[in-house]
């Protein structure tokens, strides 16, 4: 274990950038109907941090580890637009004698058509701060080493959605969330390629207060509640979680 405190002087913040043609950010799965958040999930963002360690989804006390070891914060830089795909896809049904998958599958009597909804968000883009609760697994300099150097592939929520550009990690020393966010300036500006583009005047920012966030805390405006804390990946089990949230100009942050 590594205690943060004996590893910094003040508050300190890994924070780095998520941006793709595609996003899907999970809600609870009921039936056909694949439904996404307008922003990422701690789960979500916690499972590319794994990837990018190289921890194996089967690895359930890992995952729990690093649920526990990091408070989590999103700034929704720009929401995106909705996007619906209608999705097919055959599968075998029923019981049958084979002895492999392929013999299955090749017996086209027995497959029958899923149909779903999937939704996405397309042009979303958000920054993501992280900070080290008491004692955590990696310090947040070595999270954002493996960021820069992935030991999986990354992706926004769906292995159909990898990040368009790099995450560009940094670790930032501030006195509150909101002064880091506003520090922080990728190393590229999307508006350089979408001149266009029109982003929020004013950045929603979610954060959770259980590991609160070091220095001085955002004025909370409202509080909604997730379940996107994991408790077991191999079985997607997740509990809840609390979040705030508020509103912050783009000029700080």
């Amino acid at each position: 274990m590594i205690t943060s405190a004996a590893r910094c002087l003040g508050p300190v913040f890994l924070l780095f950038h998520l941006y793709g043609p595609f996003a899907s950010w999970g809600e609870i799965a009921v039936g056909e109907r694949r439904m996404s958040w307008n922003r990422p999930s701690k789960s979500a963002v916690l499972g590319l941090i794994a990837a990018a360690i190289g921890i194996d989804r089967a690895d359930d006390a890992a995952h729990i580890h690093l649920a526990e070891g990091y408070g989590f914060a999103v700034r929704v830089d720009r929401t995106g637009d909705p996007l619906r795909d209608y999705h097919t896809t055959q599968a075998p049904g029923g019981k049958g004698d084979w002895s492999t998958r392929r013999e299955e599958l090749a017996d086209r009597s027995k497959l029958h058509t899923i149909l779903s909804d999937r939704h996405y968000y397309t042009d979303a883009e958000y920054t993501v701060a992280l900070w080290s609760s008491d004692a955590v697994p990696h310090t947040l300099k070595e999270l954002r080493d493996a960021l820069l150097s992935p030991i999986f592939a990354l992706y926004l929520g769906r292995r159909a959605c990898p990040p368009a550009l790099p995450l560009a990690p940094e670790v930032v020393e501030a006195n509150g969330l909101v002064v880091a966010l506003g520090s922080y300036v990728p190393r590229f500006d999307l508006m350089e390629y979408r001149p266009n583009w029109d982003r929020n005047e004013e950045a929603l920012l979610y954060w959770e207060p259980d590991p609160e966030p070091p220095g001085t805390a955002p004025g909370r405006q409202r509080t909604v509640t997730r379940r996107d804390t994991v408790t077991s990946r191999t079985r997607r089990q997740f509990r809840d979680r609390v979040e705030y949230l508020t509103r912050i100009g783009t000029a700080e942050g």
